[in-house]
């Protein structure tokens, strides 16, 4: 028998009465990342390898899970920290064949699109999605690549 602060006995348990509940990782101090990436096919000096020190806020919703939460915040940053300290690129960059020569191969990411902000907090949702727990609802990433560039969610702002 659950007891709620009132004292009173509940007579439905606490988590499973709880519904959907959203957690944000990050909405005040956001989770921080420094990764370079370059954008190949761009005119601009986003074409030439760089770097920024993203800032990364997640929003999860779903259903408590017997521990007492939506998900453990572990689980949401150790996807996020697979990015860290590492250059991203799209597949057939040039750049891919210089770091597996060079001995680099383990610091680079490769993806299917160019690695723009939007693009990365996209693939950030799909890959939470795909690896947190099925009582998790819906994911929203948004992904800060400088103080004027952010990209997020349409639906969630």
């Amino acid at each position: 028998m659950t007891r709620g602060m009132s004292g009173e006995s509940a007579d439905e348990d606490l988590l499973a009465a709880a519904g959907q509940r959203t957690l944000r990782i990050g909405e005040d101090r956001p989770i921080r990342i420094s990764t370079g990436h370059r954008i190949q096919h761009h005119d601009g000096a986003c074409s030439r390898p760089h770097g920024h020190n993203f800032e990364i806020t997640v929003t999860i919703t779903g259903t408590l899970t017997d521990e007492g939460w939506v998900v453990d915040k572990g689980d949401v940053t150790s996807v996020i920290d697979e990015w860290d300290h590492r250059f991203i690129v799209e597949a057939g960059d040039p750049l891919v064949e210089a770091f597996k020569q060079s001995g680099d191969e383990d610091g680079l990411v490769v993806i299917d699109q160019p690695p723009t902000s939007e693009v990365l907090s996209v693939l950030l949702e799909q890959e939470l999605e795909d690896r947190l727990p099925e009582n998790v609802s819906s994911v929203s990433a948004t992904v800060r690549e400088t103080g004027e560039l952010c990209a997020t969610d349409a639906s969630r702002q």
